[in-house]
């Protein structure tokens, strides 16, 4: 009789095991976005609810496109903007039509331009479609509220305020920065309650 017990509660807790192995083998992730340029590394997380914009920039970064691009217009006490492709990335997106260098607009009314968020920059056009790769990241302390519900908010930075900042700051020529400020960017998958655990209870709110 006691061997049974003990085998049974053998299976049981090898039972217990196993559920919290698959438990965690399939706990939800979401990709952790990392700009690394000569001031520091940004990292970002990307809304759920844009997902179009999303998916497009996990795909240029994990391709690519963006390592070596810059921030090339960069206005102090309002936003940094970059990504448009550099070398052989710029020749092929150069031939592409409107249609299939923009973005249908994902513009939610919940998504704000306050400090940290990233957005699509796009040229005027009735639809408000985005450009394929081209962003910027919000840098006035108080927000850029004038652009909301006019430009689709696609994610927010979650770590290094302090280098939009000091990007913010460079000298420039107009709003191009006399010296380059080149990126690097990535895309990592990372357990969600990761993301939580290291950046805050409110990262995907």
């Amino acid at each position: 009789m006691k061997i049974k017990t003990l085998a049974l509660v053998f299976i049981l807790s090898a039972f217990a095991v196993i559920s919290a192995f698959k438990y965690k083998a399939n706990e939800k992730k979401d990709y952790l976005i990392t700009i690394k340029t000569d001031f520091g590394e940004m990292k970002a997380i990307l809304f759920d609810d844009t997902p179009i914009h999303k998916k497009n920039f996990i795909k240029l970064a994990q391709e690519g496109v963006y390592n070596g691009s810059t921030f090339h217009r960069v206005i102090n006490n309002f936003m940094i903007q970059g990504g448009i492709p550099a070398g052989a990335f710029a020749k092929r997106f150069d031939t592409l039509s409107f249609e299939d260098r923009t973005l249908p607009n994902e513009i939610m009314e919940k998504h704000k331009h306050d400090f940290g968020a990233i957005a699509a920059a796009r040229t005027p056009n009735p639809e408000k479609r985005s450009d394929i790769s081209q962003f910027y990241i919000v840098q006035n302390h108080y927000g850029a509220h004038n652009l909301d519900n006019n430009y689709t908010v696609f994610g927010k930075v979650v770590v290094g305020f302090d280098v939009i900042d000091k990007i913010a700051s460079q000298p420039v020529n107009g709003s191009a920065p006399v010296k380059p400020i080149k990126m690097q960017v990535s895309a990592e998958l990372v357990k969600r309650s990761d993301m939580i655990k290291f950046y805050g209870s409110d990262v995907y709110k």
